[in-house]
């Protein structure tokens, strides 16, 4: 089943140009175009996608906003922000919002197409570099709830890069418990992404920044 697909952005050219990337690939649908964060979040209600793609910089309702909103409402829908330049203050306030991961604009078709499936996946976009940065500026959960054994080792798993069906395949359950086991995960931190989760696991020793890249 093709990854269904809304791209957030501004500028027409930006999304005729992410559409005509993502068409090429038969495993990536685009379902929808919003041009403001307020339409993002519209159109990830009305159509649940699996991935936003989600420009930061936008009028209306920005994307931080934006990403913050659908995160809360649509746990199944991950979202990656997508930034002109890496500057610590949009990443930073994406990763708090509970975008999945980030990319460069420039980043190219194969690249992107790469991430946003792993995205789909489960998979955090954390480069040790980036983890390390993060550290020091995005907070972590005040008195998360305890996790039971299972859930520990999921977030171990994720934290290191795996996405849910190597996550599966390494715990001998299906994908679908996965899922359960890490909107659970999710719940008990008080966390609203996958990245902000694997911060945790580096921050209380279940992993360390380095065995948390996942830019392969």
């Amino acid at each position: 089943m093709a990854i269904r697909i809304v791209i957030a952005d501004d500028h027409s050219v930006v999304r005729r140009g992410l559409r005509m990337f993502l068409a090429m690939d038969p495993e990536l649908v685009v379902v929808g175009e919003a041009a403001d964060g307020e339409e993002a979040v519209h159109l990830a209600r009305l159509l649940l996608p699996d991935i936003v793609l989600m420009d930061l910089l936008m009028p209306v309702m920005d994307g931080i906003t934006a990403t913050a909103l659908i995160r809360s409402e649509l746990p199944d829908t991950e979202v990656l922000a997508l930034t002109s330049v890496l500057e610590d203050a949009s990443v930073v306030g994406a990763v708090r919002a509970g975008a999945i991961g980030y990319l460069l604009k420039d980043t190219d078709a194969d690249a992107l197409c790469r991430a946003i499936k792993a995205a789909a996946a489960g998979q955090v976009q954390l480069t040790p570099q980036a983890a390390a940065r993060l550290m020091q500026v995005v907070s972590s959960p005040e008195s998360p709830e305890e996790l039971t054994e299972r859930e520990t080792e999921v977030l171990r798993l994720m934290a290191q890069g795996q996405s849910n069906k190597e996550i599966a395949r390494s715990l001998s359950i299906s994908e679908k418990t996965v899922k359960v086991h890490v909107s659970n995960i999710l719940s008990k931190l008080g966390v609203q992404s996958r990245t902000q989760a694997t911060l945790y696991a580096i921050r209380v020793g279940l992993v360390s920044a380095s065995s948390s890249d996942t830019a392969r």
